[in-house]
């Protein structure tokens, strides 16, 4: 404070000094008023209010002024990523908790905090601060838990189990440069499962030895520590323009099903939908059309920037779909009529979900999709075409892939459905390798930026006899599906391999068990959608997710665009 006084002191004495050799007219009473202001600055800035102000300015904890990592404290702070263990306290050389490490990352990478009640993690608590911070990594997979069942949020995290989590978050897998940890004195204490992470954060510049060479990977890393450790990703200008990017826009189709318009629109609200699809039209033996078109949701999705691919349904009626596509005329007439109805209220496109066809109509479906894309085209309008999974039976038969592909702007893979209501075993509506198997065998004959995964906003609740057969299943959307979480105090676990949790209760002697479809198991499924480069994705339907569901997809929206290039 003392060099400031001086410094400038002597700039205003020397001010005044210049002032007269260039010639300036000084009376007595001129000088002794330049002299009264430099008084005032010199006791202004030596005053206890100035320091006190220039402190509180700078520093935003009491206990930092020697830490350091003051600087990054104080960046990471004022980004609102890393706050005090009080309002006034910092604690730079505590332990931070894997709860309290979590958090920041996640702050720093963009995330919300979720409120998914579905959990396998008996050590936290819906109502604990931390709870939505854990279940936001978690279903991201930038964490996991000390056991299936517990996460040891109050835990202090040691340095190799933070530089897993960053290289995690980083996407640095670290296979490049495995050998780096021999680069320490003690290298060969680095856990297996951490040495690829330790080697790739410690290859970037993100995480150092100590000046005795030593990573010392089992010791705590303390508050400090951590804030240097994510100022320097930061730091990284790369990383740090990826973090501040608009995510990719990708067509994310809500189908509209069992509600009014003010509910489908309420619940559009919320989520990150941007093409609607309302069930609209449905086609008859005669080509008659039945249409329900609904213009104020029109002028309502135009005023909110959404698109309408209005859905074209045939009841699942087998007979009566092969009666309108076998007559050409019968046919031409509704490709005329749907081709007009779009025109007239100025549509964006039509989606095309026909069930239950006929195998001997798979020529006549190809020809009816062909001619109604050459319609919709010179109208700018776009095609899409719900199909289910390639499992060779005759109720997929219908659907020739690649033809509808050529044909089609869009071909929508109803992703669920891999056990229904008349299923003899119980088991998951949509699990990953279902899904998978589905998009892969698409995918060889249809480009994946014309394919758009459809997720389920449903499940069943199974009830099973003695032999584990099913006895019968209950058909209940998402938010029922946590209804019974509580009920039941249902403790759901984790399946790696099928992408969703699991459990089993009893219901008055039955045993009932529940493949849940959540959060994390719709994530999952996007993640799938994104590292095969899909075009979108879609729900079915818009009312039976449950509301948190659409913070946890904006997560994976955000994270997973990232890209952080080494």
């Amino acid at each position: 404070m003392f060099a400031i006084i001086l410094a400038m002191t002597t700039i205003f004495i020397f001010g005044m000094l210049r002032e007269l050799r260039l010639g300036e007219e000084y009376t007595k009473k001129t000088m002794l008023g330049r002299l009264a202001i430099t008084t005032f600055i010199v006791g202004f800035l030596a005053s206890g209010a100035f320091q006190a102000a220039t402190a509180n300015k700078v520093l935003p904890f009491d206990d930092i002024s020697t830490s350091y990592a003051q600087n990054e404290i104080i960046n990471l702070y004022n980004k609102k990523m890393m706050t005090g263990t009080s309002k006034t306290s910092f604690s730079p050389t505590r332990s931070i908790t894997r709860a309290e490490f979590i958090t920041v990352l996640d702050r720093m990478l963009g995330l919300n905090p979720v409120g998914s009640p579905v959990t396998s993690f008996t050590d936290v608590a819906l109502d604990d601060w931390y709870y939505g911070w854990i279940q936001a990594a978690v279903q991201l997979e930038l964490a996991n838990g000390i056991t299936a069942t517990s996460f040891a949020p109050k835990r202090a995290v040691t340095r190799q189990e933070a530089a897993v989590w960053v290289a995690r978050a980083l996407k640095q897998n670290g296979e490049s440069s495995i050998g780096l940890c021999t680069a320490f004195k003690d290298g060969k204490e680095i856990a297996d499962w951490a040495s690829a992470s330790v080697a790739a954060v410690h290859q970037a510049g993100l995480m150092k030895g100590d000046n005795k060479g030593k990573f010392r990977p089992s010791e705590p890393i303390t508050r400090q520590e951590t804030a240097v450790l994510l100022d320097r990703v930061l730091q990284n200008k790369s990383w740090a323009s990826e973090l501040k990017a608009l995510p990719e826009k990708r067509i994310v189709i809500g189908w509209q099903y069992g509600q009014t318009r003010e509910q489908y629109q309420s619940n559009i609200l919320k989520s990150n939908v941007n093409t609607l699809s309302p069930r609209w039209y449905f086609v008859g033996e005669t080509g008659d059309l039945s249409d329900s078109t609904d213009t104020k949701l029109i002028t309502w999705a135009k005023q909110n920037d959404k698109q309408i691919w209005a859905m074209v349904g045939n009841r699942s009626d087998q007979s009566a779909t092969h009666l309108m596509l076998s007559d050409s005329i019968v046919r031409n007439k509704v490709v005329e009529q749907l081709s007009e109805i779009v025109k007239r209220y100025d549509l964006e496109g039509l989606n095309i979900d026909f069930e239950n066809v006929a195998p001997k109509d798979r020529a006549l479906l190809t020809t009816f999709i062909t001619s109604l894309a050459e319609e919709l085209h010179t109208l700018g309008a776009v095609l899409s075409i719900d199909v289910s999974p390639d499992l060779g039976t005759d109720w997929t038969e219908a659907f020739d892939y690649a033809a509808l592909g050529k044909q089609a702007d869009y071909v929508v893979m109803m992703g669920y459905d891999e056990h229904y209501g008349g299923s003899l075993y119980p088991g998951s509506n949509a699990s990953l390798p279902y899904d998978e198997h589905a998009i892969d065998t698409l995918l060889k004959v249809v480009p994946s930026e014309k394919v758009i995964l459809a997720f389920p906003f449903y499940n069943r609740d199974w009830t099973l006899n003695e032999n584990g057969t099913v006895s019968s299943s209950e058909f209940i959307t998402l938010t029922e599906q946590n209804r019974k979480i509580k009920t039941y105090a249902l403790k759901p676990v984790w399946n790696e391999a099928m992408g969703q949790y699991v459990a089993i209760y009893m219901k008055q002697s039955l045993k009932h068990t529940i493949w849940f479809e959540d959060a994390r198991s719709l994530i999952t499924k996007y993640r799938l959608a994104v590292d095969k480069k899909l075009a979108g994705v879609a729900y079915w339907y818009i009312g039976g997710e449950s509301e948190d569901v659409w913070a946890s997809l904006s997560n994976a929206e955000t994270y997973y665009d990232y890209s952080f290039s080494k």
